[in-house]
């Protein structure tokens, strides 16, 4: 993928910690990426993974104690790609979503920018 391709390309974070949603929209700008939305919750995830305008997201898998599976139920129906961020490791999520991409809290950011590379040039 081209870095003009990773300009403009918009992302979905969904997140619970503050901070580290605050990090990874820091760390997603470095890299050129547009936020098109960061949320806390699974009801404003479902929302905006339903209707809103994004390219690709990211999932943290336990957002305030819920799993974000609904969300990524949405953005499969919709044919968006998306990555899990989890603090478990990849054997953790469902048979149905192991063979999506997975980062392992704590990840660097070129972890980040080659998996979200990878997702949109396959998109």
């Amino acid at each position: 993928m081209s870095d003009s391709t990773t300009a403009i390309a918009r992302v979905l974070v969904v997140e619970d910690e503050y901070l580290i949603r605050m990090l990874l929209e820091d760390m997603l700008a470095d890299l050129g990426y547009a936020i098109a939305g960061a949320v806390g919750t699974i009801a404003e995830a479902s929302q905006f993974a339903a209707g809103g305008a994004f390219d690709v997201a990211i999932l943290d898998v336990n957002v305030d104690g819920e799993e974000v599976y609904p969300v990524a139920d949405i953005l499969v129906k919709r044919g968006l790609p998306f990555v899990f961020v989890t603090g478990y490791g990849e054997d953790s999520l469902p048979a149905k979503y192991r063979s999506r991409p997975a980062l392992q809290k704590p990840f660097q950011a070129e972890q980040l920018r080659s998996t979200l590379a990878g997702l949109l040039a396959a998109a």
